[in-house]
């Protein structure tokens, strides 16, 4: 199966242009499955049965996997079987009777808007590294873009003038427009911050470590939990609860569906549209208390 999912590797990223994380969550998955086989003497594709498959995803359900989990590697296997059936290499696409167990749909963790602003007066901007603390948080809750984007950014990446920061991947790049508070840390942080911290001076990449190197998405959850428990916040929050909270906050405000989805980078609405949901069941619950009738 090796050389089926290297192949499989291949067209994610020269075709379907799929992130780095994504294709080696598609990889990660695969080579589960490739071992699971090999250990039961199954080592080529075509060997491999509708009753494997079944008897796979009845090995995972053992474990006591959650459904989420569950629900991935079947997207897995059964994208790697439709490549395989698509680009000839078998004759039968044997994944598709696979059925994915039902997930309870949760809604995301989100913070009030006072828990955002005492996670906000956190860093102490006494020193370099206070100062881009400062920055980071405002930035990531004033666009609701990813960690991976957050650490990604380079200096000329944002545009002080416009108020407007310009993520990418292998395939676009959008820009996001942030507010007044974040343009005030980040010209603090570029004007007291950066240069102190920095070792290198030809690197561009706006945010750096105590080291001068790039952050990194470890070093910035490392952060975020730290001020989140400084501020006494008792969820346990994640650099993604602030994307949460930033659309959250925004469709609360009356802010439309479809640029919340631009700004998120979502490629469907539907993904956008559980924010709704949220603040759907707010006015319900809002209602119930006030309503005399209610």
């Amino acid at each position: 199966m090796e050389k089926e999912i290297d192949l499989f590797a291949l067209y994610l990223h020269n075709v379907k242009k799929t992130s780095e994380n994504t294709k080696l969550s598609y990889q990660r998955d695969l080579n589960k499955l490739k071992l699971y086989m090999e250990e039961r003497g199954i080592c080529a594709v075509d060997a491999i049965r509708e009753e494997d498959l079944d008897a796979y995803i009845f090995y995972l359900e053992k474990k006591k996997l959650k459904a989420a989990t569950i629900s991935r590697n079947i997207a897995s296997i059964k994208a790697f079987y439709h490549f395989m059936y698509k680009s000839g290499m078998i004759t039968e696409d044997i994944s598709e009777e696979l059925k994915a167990p039902k997930i309870e749909k949760k809604l995301p963790e989100i913070l009030s808007v006072y828990e955002v602003s005492r996670l906000m007066e956190q860093p102490e901007e006494s020193s370099p590294k206070g100062i881009r603390d400062k920055a980071m948080l405002e930035l990531l809750y004033a666009t609701g873009i990813r960690v991976t984007e957050l650490i990604s950014l380079r200096v000329q990446d944002v545009n002080l003038q416009t108020g407007l920061v310009v993520c990418r991947d292998e395939s676009k790049e959008r820009a996001v427009p942030f507010g007044i508070e974040a343009r005030k840390a980040l010209i603090r942080y570029l004007e007291d911050g950066r240069e102190c911290l920095m070792k290198t001076p030809s690197l561009d990449f706006l945010f750096v470590n105590c080291s001068g190197q790039p952050m990194s998405r470890q070093g910035f959850w490392k952060l975020i939990k730290y001020y989140a428990k400084k501020a006494g916040i008792k969820s346990d929050i994640t650099p993604h609860t602030l994307r949460h909270s930033f659309a959250a906050h925004l469709v609360e405000n009356g802010a439309d569906l479809r640029s919340v989805q631009e700004m998120l980078g979502h490629s469907d609405i539907s993904t956008t549209q559980i924010y709704a949901a949220m603040n759907y069941n707010r006015i319900r619950e809002a209602y119930a208390r006030a309503h005399p009738r209610g």
